[in-house]
Parts: structure tokens; sequence; C-alpha cells
């Protein structure tokens, strides 16, 4: 995983390049970005990454010990927040990709997660919070209406200012280097950076958080948001700026509607009946496609030439009746990675509920480790994040260097993708076994309600490691995936879109845990009375069902032409 030795001088002029050829065009990008940007970009993240962990990691403990929530409430409205933190990226990366550019996106939005931790660090005074609570009351006093507003404003700007920055750091990265091996390198880099900065985010400040004060923890996050905004914004001089192109969902719904008028005509075999000219400006470069492909061959009536589509100069005169072969191909990748995309939702689904679960577990059982150090409940997640960093470059420089001396090709990202699918399932099913022998243990020794069970959570950390090697595998695979497969003009777009899934998947997580709650007993106050259990047993079913939907999907996949001109399944 070590970086070339790549030198890039700044202060030049950036031209978009839109072809999937990158390293046939060198000569042609600017003598800007390079791995020169990596500090910058790194250093950005592990700020914003310390801050939005400072306040997301503790958000359930802190509801429940500080604002009297219930704790399956509190549970729930993390995972409503995780999955808005998730959601916003894809509305980040729209607006870096069509109108702003992702240098202002990021800009713009570290201040408004800056604005919320601000506003957060306030809940922490008394006058903003409710009268403290024994967790074992039934008789808590319930925050104001001012109370609320100032928190969930709070959480509402960091989760807007967070989804704004996480994946299009990531994009505008990438765009640094126009190798795909350079890009390869920066996101195992760039993923090693992000978990090492949960972990300590997880950790360390949640550690200040539980046992110094609330007040100081949420104001090192805000110490950590600044710092990551001066570092993003000290780097500028270095940057390769991508000009946004215009909104490319303009260009995708006119090959449908195209496709759509023209439904009677027949579509011909002759290549030159295909409109293939493109109008460029400015310094923007293109290769497109000079004949559609076979495949959702419907679509290529978009793209063939009638009577009166084009003017006398050749550029299109009815942009809405004919578009060019490359905006068809574009259209048809999307209709291709959807599937792809779509079993992955399921694959995130039961981690959101282990994450909340997980933290509730935790708040019964046994945390000390020695006789004066007790970990808090919110940092126990921080196992799957550390198991994830040292993954990363474990596979990255053991694993798959040994995989492809034994059969002669690099793992592919949707081969690592389903490997990811498989230790999550392990996972959820090593859960639930955890979950029986918890709960037999409470029952043996007729605890009270809100009691501790005496079982250390260290019995929580194998199913955290599994689904953390598991993340090590597919996060990164979804994230190459798109980027590689996605059309050049959505390429925040791109990254976001594993951010979109983790937002429906915790949006999904939030409606089982509902939909559990009101047709079964399985999740009561106390957990005690409860079948978490079943639960994960549940969870691993989702997950086996949904990998054997996966590998049908990837056993369809072609991916699209590569460097060396090669058109490959996506499970070879």
């Amino acid at each position: 995983m070590a970086a070339p030795d790549l030198q890039n001088p700044p202060n030049s002029t950036a031209v978009l390049s839109l072809s999937g050829d990158h390293e046939s065009h060198d000569s042609q990008l600017p003598d800007s970005g390079g791995w020169i940007t990596f500090p910058f970009i790194a250093g950005a993240l592990t700020g914003l990454t310390l801050a939005a962990g400072g306040w997301g990691a503790n958000l359930i403990v802190y509801l429940i010990e500080e604002f009297n929530v219930k704790r399956i409430d509190a549970a729930q409205i993390s995972n409503v927040v995780s999955g808005s933190s998730s959601l916003f990226p894809i509305v980040g990366a729209i607006a870096a990709d069509c109108f702003f550019g992702s240098f202002s996106v990021i800009a713009l939005s570290s201040c408004v997660s800056l604005l919320g931790v601000v506003l957060l660090a306030l809940t922490t005074l008394d006058f903003l919070r409710p009268e403290e609570c024994g967790l074992a009351s039934t008789l808590c006093k319930n925050p104001s209406k001012l109370q609320f507003s100032v928190l969930y404003s709070g959480i509402a700007l960091s989760v807007i200012g967070q989804g704004g920055t996480r994946f299009t750091l990531a994009t505008m990265g990438a765009d640094q280097f126009h190798k795909p091996s350079h890009q390869a390198v920066f996101f195992d880099w760039y993923f090693f950076s992000f978990y090492v900065s949960a972990v300590i985010s997880n950790t360390v400040i949640v550690y200040v958080e539980d046992n110094v004060s609330w007040k100081l923890g949420f104001a090192i996050t805000i110490v950590f948001n600044l710092i990551g905004l001066v570092i993003f914004l000290l780097g500028s001089r270095f940057y390769r700026y991508v000009k946004p192109q215009g909104s490319p969902f303009v260009d995708l719904a006119r090959v449908f509607v195209a496709a759509l008028r023209k439904r009677k005509v027949l579509i011909s075999l002759d290549n030159e009946d295909y409109y293939c000219n493109h109008q460029h400006q400015g310094p923007v470069k293109t290769v497109t496609a000079t004949a559609p492909t076979k495949s959702f061959r419907f679509l290529n009536r978009a793209a063939l030439k009638t009577e009166g589509d084009a003017r006398f100069d050749g550029l299109i005169a009815k942009p809405w009746r004919v578009c060019t072969v490359e905006q068809v191909e574009d259209f048809k990748t999307l209709i291709r990675i959807f599937p792809l995309w779509s079993s992955s939702i399921f694959l995130a689904t039961p981690i959101g509920i282990q994450i909340s679960l997980t933290v509730l577990q935790a708040l019964i059982m046994d945390r000390h480790l020695g006789p004066h150090f007790k970990i808090p409940a919110g940092s126990f997640l921080v196992t799957s994040l550390i198991s994830t960093a040292i993954a990363i470059p474990l596979i990255d420089r053991i694993l798959f260097p040994s995989w492809k001396k034994l059969t002669r090709h690099s793992p592919t990202p949707i081969q690592r993708i389903g490997i990811g699918h498989i230790l999550n399932a392990l996972s959820m099913a090593v859960s639930a076994v955890v979950e029986s022998r918890r709960r037999r243990v409470a029952h043996t020794r007729h605890l009270p309600v809100g009691s501790v069970t005496p079982m250390l959570g260290l019995w929580l950390f194998p199913q955290l490691v599994l689904v953390g090697i598991g993340e090590a595998f597919h996060f990164p695979g979804q994230v190459s995936l798109y980027y590689q497969e996605f059309p050049t003009s959505l390429r925040s777009t791109s990254t976001a879109m594993i951010s979109l899934l983790i937002a429906i998947a915790f949006y999904l997580s939030t409606a089982l845990i509902d939909l559990i709650r009101r047709t079964t007993t399985w999740l009561p106050e106390d957990l005690n009375d409860g079948r978490v259990d079943n639960v994960y047993w549940l969870m691993t079913g989702i997950g086996l069902i949904n990998f054997f939907a996966f590998l049908v999907c990837a056993k369809m996949y072609k991916y699209k032409s590569t460097n060396e001109g090669s058109t490959n399944n996506g499970v070879r």
C-alpha cells in the first residue's frame, strides 16, 4: 500500500478528461494534484472524522443519560441520524458534480458541520438539558421543546455538514490522480486514514465524554472540526480542480425520453446511423463511443439519427429527441450496475441493527477491564473500526499479492464485496450465539430490571472483529467498483452511491426494529426479558438470502472494458 513517488508541481489549470482510459492521457493532464495533495486531503479527513465520531459514536449514551430518552427509542434516533449521515453525501456529490465543484462543497460543508457541533456543545449547559435521571428510574423529566430544538438543530447541521465532506473528499482525492493504479492506492490509504481517525474518536473522545465531562468532549470535537477545515484550505494551491459540467442527470433523462419517442423506429445495424458528435466547451476533452452496444438495444433508438435531429453544423437540434452514443452507454451502465448496488442494501442493514443493539447490550454487561477501568459502551464499536484499519493494509500487502500469484489475476471489486457478504453473515450468527449465552446468564441469576449481567462485555468483540474485517473487503471494493464503472460525469456521485445504500440500510434497520417491536416481544425496554438473539438469527437469514441474490447479479454483470481492452465477468 506504499504510495508511488509521483511528483506534480502545483498551480496549473485543470482539465477534465471524460475518457475512461486515464492511462493513455497522462501527457494531456495538468501539472497539479498528485501525491503532494494527499496530506491535505488526509488531514482534512482526519479532523472532520474525529469531530463527527466525537458526537456520533456516543449519541445513544448521550440521549439515554443526559436527555432521558428510552433505550430502544435512543437506538432508533441513532439509526435515523446514521441514515441521514449517509444520505446527505448524495446531495453533496450531486452539488459537486453538477454545480459547484468538490472544493466549494467540502469547504462549505465543513463550516456547516462546525456550526452543528457548536450547537451540540451548547446542549451540555444545564439550562439546555433536562434534570439528571437514574437509569432505572421511571420518573424522569422529559426535555423541553427548546432543549429538543437545540439538540436536533445541532444534530441536523452536523449531519448535513458531514454529508457534504466524507465521500466528496474521496472523489476530490481520486481526481488528483489519472492512473487507476494510483487511484486504487489512494482509496486504500483514504479508508485507512478514515478508520484510524474513527478509532481515535470512538475511544479517546468517548472516554473523555463518559469519564471527564460531556462539555470537554464536545469542545474537542469543535477543535478538530476547525483543524480539518483549516488543513483542507491550506492545500488549495496544490489541488487539481475539476470543473462541474452541469447536471448529467438531465442527459440521462433525455436518453429515456428520446428512446420512448422513437419506440416505433427500426433499430439500424449501420454505425453511421447513430449520433456520435458532442459539443465541447473550454478545455473539456472527450473520447466517445462510435457505436452503441447490443445490450438494452431498445435504448439505442435514442442515438438513432432521424430527419431534423441535427443542425447544419452537425450539432444536436432537438436534445430531447436525439442523444449521443456516449450518453446512451452511460445510461446503460447505470442500469447494469443497479442490481449489484441494490444487493448491498441488505449487506448494510444487519450492520445498522448490530451497531444499535451492541451498544444496548454493552450497557447491561460487565465493561470493566481490571478494578479501575471501565470501557464506555459507545467505545465497543471501535473494535470493528480497529479490525478494519488493521485488515485493509494486510489485505492490500499480503492477501491480494498472494491471490495474484495463485490465480494470475488481481481480485476484482465484486469478489471483494462477495467476501464481505460472507463475513457479515457469519458476524450476525456469532452475535446471536453470544446474546443467547448472555441471556441465559441473566436468567439464571434472576436479575432485577436494569441490572448488569455478570458477563464480560469482551464477549461482544468477536462479532465486531468479523464485521470489521468484512468491511475491509466490501467497503473499498464498492467504492472502487462504482468509481471505475460509473460515467465520468458522475464521479462524485459514484463514490457517494455507497453512502446512499448505507442511508437506505439504516432507515430499513430502523423500520425493521420498529416492526419487530410491534409484532414480537423480542425487544422490550429491559433486554433481559427479550430475545435479541432471535433478531440476530433473523439478520443472519436475511444476509444469506441476500448473498445468493448477490451471486446471481455478479454472475450476470460485465465490467466495462479495462485499459487492457478486456471485458470480464463479475465473478471471474
